[in-house]
């Protein structure tokens, strides 16, 4: 994505040239002085009214076509130079009502204090890295982790006999045969959805705050999970698994266990096998969450991605069915917490009046949130950049390559 705002007179003018419209470079750029910022705030007004006064109606509508493109990429500055104009007027307003003596300004909602004026005149969103809350997500869902392997092992413990308590009724698994490669399959659709995410992650602009968020709806659903896992101990979904409950009755043999589930993060492909912990799924959970971070921190238009990413969750939980490793129904609940969860926190988190309307209930149902969201103001933009310092080898050739690039 091309950062409009930044470019001068001079890249506009390459890029009228570039898009075909080599006749409006000197009214553009010489004449008007037109940059990347007022580049996105034209309109078709604009360019019909003076001082440009275009005359050609086809060259007009491509034009503007060609701007509303820009637009679109750039939606994020184009939103903020709309806050500033507002802002603009409302001062002109405020002081016209002040000027005339007018009583009107008090009771239409403006206020004489320094402060909320200030509050009033443009509201500019602050996005803070705060490193050092990203660590501390980190170690909390590092902690959830270690909680989570030491539950996996109490419940392996307290897993039904089998004989006793054969597999449950379960719609998909009594019609669908087991597909023995199946979960291997859906650990590797998780590692291709990691993958993406890590990309993701290193290019996005604000990849402390994603990661941060990550970190923060992971352990939070992995401990909801433990809670559910120790209330109810399920009987195995399949004949084909073999569980024996009390096999780690000392402390020390439950806490070596733990550690080996934890290290191989409770996957098949490193040698890791459980039973008991059926309610919910922890891999839905892993697939869902990495399939809306992916398609909610990456650019609209790109469709082939989003479908992708869409595709290889659902893939990746037939998967797990089809290797009747869990219930139908921890699939289902696994995947319907995780992206609620997801939605309901960043519904909060990018709707300002929600978030500060009632600060004290939001502290006290989401003390998470309301620590690590603090200091974000709305909709994070999806915005990205090279996060490793260019060579000074490469810097004579860094301008011109960003040119062509953007064109």
């Amino acid at each position: 994505m091309c950062d409009v705002h930044t470019w001068k007179c001079q890249r506009v003018g390459k890029w009228l040239k570039r898009a075909g419209f080599p006749q409006y470079i000197q009214p553009f750029t010489q004449e008007h002085r037109i940059d990347g910022m007022a580049l996105l705030s034209l309109t078709e007004m604009d360019l019909r009214s003076p001082p440009l006064e275009l005359k050609v109606l086809g060259d007009i509508k491509r034009l503007m076509l060609a701007i509303r493109k820009l637009q679109r990429e750039n939606q994020y500055h184009l939103a903020l130079t709309q806050r500033l104009e507002n802002g603009t007027r409302t001062l002109r307003h405020r002081e016209f009502m002040q000027g005339n003596g007018s009583d009107f300004a008090e009771s239409d909602g403006f206020t004489h204090s320094d402060d909320s004026s200030s509050e009033n005149r443009v509201y500019v969103p602050t996005f803070k890295p705060e490193i050092w809350k990203t660590v501390i997500s980190f170690i909390y869902v590092f902690l959830v982790f270690l909680v989570t392997a030491f539950v996996m092992v109490i419940v392996h413990d307290r897993v039904p006999d089998r004989e006793k308590y054969p597999p449950l009724p379960d719609l998909f698994l009594d019609s669908v045969p087991r597909i023995p490669w199946a979960f291997v399959m859906c650990e590797i659709t998780g590692l291709v959805l990691c993958a993406i995410w890590c990309i993701v992650l290193l290019l996005h602009k604000h990849r402390f705050i994603l990661m941060r968020r990550m970190f923060a709806l992971t352990g939070t659903v992995f401990m909801l999970r433990c809670l559910t896992m120790l209330m109810t101990s399920l009987s195995v979904p399949g004949d084909h698994l073999e569980c024996s409950g009390k096999l780690y009755g000392d402390f020390w043999t439950r806490l070596h266990r733990a550690f080996e589930i934890w290290s191989g993060l409770g996957m098949t492909m490193t040698g890791v096998h459980t039973c008991g912990d059926y309610m919910f799924s922890g891999h839905t959970v892993v697939l869902t969450l990495l399939n809306h971070f992916i398609t909610e921190y990456t650019p609209r238009n790109m469709y082939t991605l989003h479908i992708s990413s869409w595709v290889m969750n659902l893939f990746g939980i037939f998967f797990i069915l089809a290797a009747h490793e869990h219930y139908s129904i921890d699939v289902f609940i696994a995947f319907y917490i995780s992206s609620r969860l997801f939605l309901y926190y960043h519904t909060l988190a990018n709707n300002r009046v929600l978030r500060h309307g009632d600060k004290d209930r939001t502290r006290a149902w989401f003390p998470l949130f309301s620590f690590f969201e603090s200091e974000v103001d709305g909709i994070v933009p999806n915005e990205y950049e090279w996060p490793f310092p260019i060579p000074s080898i490469f810097m004579e050739n860094e301008e011109h390559d960003s040119e062509e690039n953007d064109m």
